[in-house]
């Protein structure tokens, strides 16, 4: 009945001619379907705003499983806080005068008058938590570690968004040295696990009371070349002398080697925290730079500051090269007890996810390796539709049973289904038609002799983790 009642409307449509136009006026009709086509709003990102597609979630979820491993075998907690914090928290924790808080932060009045901010980096969070909580009363030290998106109104480059995540890990009260060179054990241990060679820039800047000392001399040293420096470095040096040792215009940087060095107005207590901490490195035998220039860009620093740079391949520093850091941190002593809370030391690190996997494919292409994929088991080939819904249901079944099945419900024929097995590089497929359905068997096909055997849809299951048995399958 529906065919009788739509078929002849159709026919008539097609026979009706109102006007008999020339061939040289058919582009003209489809320019008028494309005009029509672009009267509809299309979308794009934001400025500095990216996709992570499917084809790059291979390192994504590399990246994370590394993280979380190396968590859990290190004994770190995970904790999630709110993208919005009040805006004052991360200026009073960052500090004026620093570029984050100047320039970069995403500050805005939500629908009750209230100042909040995207979260430009998760350190200020996480003492934030650590005193709301009352987490002093816990069994000191208390380690955590997050994931996730952080936001900078930065200027887009390589591996840089405004919009992008972080990994971090941070222990909370505890001073000892040794608290120190654990974490940066993990920051070198999270590329070693990936295949990404780094090394450690390490300093100490000491604590406040020595910093304003050596302020005074690097201010004194910067007045005398000012004509050179850059407009940046002409306003830190008067809002925040610090920032200028964190300058990378290339007017600036010759300058700033020749700067005095932070090292020299340590006293006692700050240099034997500093020796310890590299001599745990040196028994660790984690690669490390010392650099007197290094003082980060967050004014919460005490003591230990670091960050992580790729070791590239001699002759490929471009893009994601040498001169970037992916990620660092460092020991804030004071920064609990000037966020309201009870005195307690800290130290931790964030680590750039996507400067991070920028790096690691730079590397791998450089060096020609191939990354892993996990791969799968077997790929399961129907025919009909009976067959489509029985296939989805064995999907669902060897899930369960922990066999891996590859498919494609898009592909109806079954030699274009075998070349994506071929391609897959399984060891079997399964083979499901119409008879087998009726039947309730079902095809398992050696994928690499061309042998096929009919077995009951019952068996399947077990007959098929007896054959992956002679595959080594977690080595894929």
């Amino acid at each position: 009945m529906y065919y009788e009642l739509i078929m002849p409307k159709q026919k008539k449509i097609e026979k009706k001619k109102f006007v008999k136009k020339p061939k040289s006026e058919k582009p003209k009709a489809h320019a008028e379907s494309g005009a029509a086509e672009r009267g509809k709003k299309s979308y794009a990102l934001l400025r500095g705003m990216h996709d992570i597609l499917p084809k790059e979630e291979k390192y994504w979820k590399a990246a994370y499983h590394t993280a979380e491993n190396l968590a859990e075998h290190f004994q770190f907690g995970r904790i999630e806080s709110p993208l919005l914090e009040e805006a004052s928290m991360f200026v009073r924790s960052i500090g004026k005068g620093t570029d984050v808080v100047d320039k970069e932060m995403y500050i805005f009045e939500d629908r009750d008058g209230n100042k909040v901010a995207l979260r430009p980096e998760e350190t200020a969070s996480v003492v934030r938590a650590y005193i709301m909580h009352g987490m002093w009363n816990m069994v000191q030290p208390v380690k955590m570690w997050y994931w996730g998106s952080m936001f900078r109104y930065d200027r887009p480059q390589a591996g840089r968004f405004r919009q992008f995540n972080q990994v971090g890990f941070e222990i909370l009260g505890d001073a000892d040295p040794v608290q120190d060179a654990e974490l940066i054990l993990i920051a070198h241990n999270f590329y070693k696990d990936l295949g990404l060679p780094v090394e450690i820039h390490i300093n100490s800047i000491g604590v406040p009371e020595e910093r304003q000392k050596y302020k005074t001399a690097l201010v004194e040293y910067y007045r005398s070349k000012r004509s050179y420096l850059c407009d940046d470095c002409k306003q830190r040096l008067n809002k925040n002398p610090l920032r200028l040792l964190d300058c990378k215009q290339e007017r600036c940087l010759p300058i700033k080697e020749e700067a005095p060095q932070i090292i020299a107005w340590l006293e006692e207590e700050s240099k034997n925290h500093f020796m310890k901490v590299l001599e745990y490195l040196d028994e660790l035998s984690v690669p490390y730079v010392l650099k007197s220039t290094l003082v980060r860009g967050l004014d919460y620093y005490t003591r230990t500051v670091f960050e992580v740079y790729p070791v590239m391949p001699e002759g490929d520093e471009s893009a994601l090269g040498a001169q970037s850091a992916l990620g660092g941190g460092g020991r804030y002593d004071l920064l609990v007890e000037e966020m309201g809370g009870k005195s307690a030391p800290a130290v931790g690190f964030s680590l750039g996810v996507e400067r991070s996997v920028s790096a690691l494919k730079q590397y791998l292409d450089a060096q020609q390796i191939k990354f892993p994929t996990q791969q799968v088991d077997v790929f399961l080939a129907q025919l009909g539709d009976q067959a489509r819904r029985r296939a989805l249901k064995t999907i669902n079944e060897l899930r369960t049973s922990g066999v891996k099945v590859a498919y494609n419900f898009s592909k109806n024929s079954l030699k274009s289904q075998l070349e994506t097995a071929n391609n897959l590089q399984v060891p079997y497929a399964l083979i499901l038609g119409q008879k087998e359905v009726q039947d309730g068997t079902i095809i398992i096909r050696d994928m690499e002799s061309g042998v096929q055997e009919i077995v009951d849809q019952k068996k399947v299951e077990h007959l098929l983790k007896k054959k992956l048995s002679r595959f080594d399958v977690n080595a894929k």
